[in-house]
């Protein structure tokens, strides 16, 4: 009699890592850094009207030890990105980031000495959002590319 026997018909087997990541891919905690006009649709995201809880993300983290999604929206000055980079390293691994916006992906159309061209320039970003300012379903869809990258990660392997 051996395992297969022991359990019947139904039972589910599974690896450590598609249990891990299913539940991470589900229960994604974002902290929120609205710079600037964009943050207004970052709010708009996480309303009612989108329901963003049905991907699990409806709980916004303040608290960069909470959080392991970084969403960027707006415009980040020089002075600004110290403190951007700051948060993010609080941040436990695994962690991602969105950037919301054309300010946050490419500086958008403020091309002067105080603005980032982009926050990549200090952080890695996973994902993209274009748009001035993007609509609030063009977050959900990076969320859910987030999600799929999540879907790939291995929990015992570095990202």
């Amino acid at each position: 009699m051996g395992v297969e026997s022991a359990f019947g018909e139904g039972y589910i087997t599974t690896t450590v890592d598609a249990l891990a990541n299913w539940a991470r891919k589900n229960a994604v905690w974002p902290m929120p850094m609205g710079l600037s006009c964009c943050g207004i649709e970052l709010m708009a995201f996480a309303g009612p009207r989108y329901d963003v809880a049905r991907f699990g993300s409806e709980v916004f983290r303040f608290s960069p030890r909470q959080a392991d999604l970084l969403l960027v929206a707006g415009t980040c000055t020089y002075k600004m990105s110290k403190v951007v980079r700051k948060i993010w390293d609080q941040m436990p691994d695994p962690k991602w980031c969105i950037a919301m916006g054309a300010c946050a992906s490419t500086g958008g159309m403020f091309r002067s000495y105080p603005v980032t061209q982009g926050i990549d320039e200090f952080i890695p970003v996973d994902v993209y959002v274009p748009g001035c300012p993007p609509r609030p379903d063009a977050v959900i869809n990076a969320l859910m590319q987030i999600q799929e990258k999540i879907g790939q990660h291995s929990v015992l392997m570095d990202r």
